[in-house]
């Protein structure tokens, strides 16, 4: 069908149009999927709320606002995309859904998130890229289990102490917010492997050898004056940035001028002991005046 007409019948409240828009879903998928991303749903459809042994539920790319109470009964659930949606706040029926462990929200037109996500105790992974956060909700410092985080392209501009409570927190990507600073709180999370502040505007950056746990940096696109220190063995993504072959290369470059340097002086001793030597000679043989 195409799109024009899928377009058109996305209009139409009825049962006929809707299985035009994402087919017949009348039985329970073997793989407990079901993927309608893609669909120009303006109406979630019905029928998937009786799937109740659902574990994947993709909605991604349509005009979706709302959702039915009646999700609820997907308590299966692990996997629910709503991105790239007309979503101006979550629905609350979401955070009902107690299995959730990847949460897909980029790409709407959210501002705020309800303090009701909290109840997603095994929530692991959450995108919310390309919203209109413009404070960091604080409820994410609330989902303790929570490894991967993507808070890209808002208006972020600071990070909030608390966030180093989520102590399974391995990777946070914050490119293309506001930031002026490289988050302090974020120099107290030993455990990060990937920082991601690109596109940004930080001017400097302080060391990040101190983080142990510390793997990727990228800090690209920022209007920076230095790069951050890194341990040995840490990847970084940007200005200045060298490989760990080229670092190797650079340090070896470094202990080899200072030990010329150290040769030179060395060498210049003698010579100034020399010169002074004869200098206390030609003194003492001078006639007095």
């Amino acid at each position: 069908m195409g799109n024009t007409v899928k377009a058109i019948a996305a209009f139409i409240p009825s049962e006929k149009c809707q299985k035009l828009l994402v087919g017949d879903l009348k039985e329970m998928p073997i793989d407990k999927m079901v993927d309608v991303s893609s669909s120009h749903l303006r109406r979630f459809p019905m029928p998937v709320c009786c799937f109740t042994e659902l574990v994947k539920l993709y909605l991604s790319d349509n005009n979706l606002s709302g959702l039915p109470p009646e999700l609820e009964q997907l308590q299966c659930l692990q996997i629910l995309a709503l991105d790239f949606n007309r979503f101006k706040e979550l629905p609350l029926v979401v955070c009902s859904l107690q299995q959730l462990s990847i949460l897909y929200l980029g790409n709407n037109r959210l501002h705020y998130l309800p303090w009701e996500l909290s109840l997603l105790k095994e929530l692991k992974c959450l995108w919310l890229e390309t919203n209109c956060f413009s404070h960091f909700p604080d409820v994410i410092c609330e989902l303790v289990n929570l490894k991967t985080l993507h808070v890209g392209y808002n208006q972020l501009k600071v990070l909030p102490p608390r966030l180093r409570r989520l102590r399974d927190l391995r990777s946070i990507w914050l490119c293309g917010n506001q930031f002026t600073a490289f988050p302090k709180v974020l120099l107290r999370m030993h455990f990060l492997d990937v920082i991601d502040v690109d596109r940004n505007r930080i001017r400097r950056f302080p060391s990040l050898t101190r983080l142990r746990g510390l793997k990727l940096v990228i800090y690209d696109h920022n209007p920076c004056v230095n790069a951050p220190r890194v341990a040995k063995g840490v990847r970084r993504v940007g200005r200045w940035a060298m490989s760990p072959e080229e670092e190797e290369e650079e340090e070896r470059r470094r202990r080899e001028r200072e030990r010329e340097k150290e040769k030179e002086k060395e060498q210049e001793t003698p010579k100034v002991e020399q010169s002074l030597a004869t200098t206390e000679q030609v003194e003492q043989a001078a006639p007095a005046v």
